[in-house]
């Protein structure tokens, strides 16, 4: 049976959507708070997919997806340049996610 994604929970989400508002991140459900427009790869995408997609969207951290759309992980940039050995790759995107966002 394949579990629906629906949304992810950053430590970013609980800072803004919860105690920025004025809400007790204790007694506020991840539902209400996660991120739900979410950007991710399938395992058999190339890591220059993934890098590129994290630029795009300026995310650090990236879940990766089954071909029956069930979680398999999750890539961080850090991985990027360890597991990888893309070290230069990794700064640059790192540079692209760090660049400040421009208002939606």
């Amino acid at each position: 049976m394949a579990i629906a994604f629906k949304g992810f929970l950053t430590d970013r989400d609980i800072t803004i959507m919860a105690t920025a508002a004025g809400r007790n991140p204790t007694q506020v459900k991840v539902a209400d708070v996660m991120s739900t427009d979410i950007a991710y790869c399938l395992e058999d995408q190339e890591v220059e997919d993934a890098v590129q997609l994290m630029e795009a969207r300026q995310i650090r951290r990236l879940p990766i997806l089954s071909s029956e759309n069930r979680l398999v992980g999750i890539v961080s940039l850090g991985d990027i340049a360890v597991h990888v050995g893309a070290r230069e790759m990794a700064g640059e995107t790192l540079s692209e996610v760090s660049r400040p966002a421009t208002p939606k």
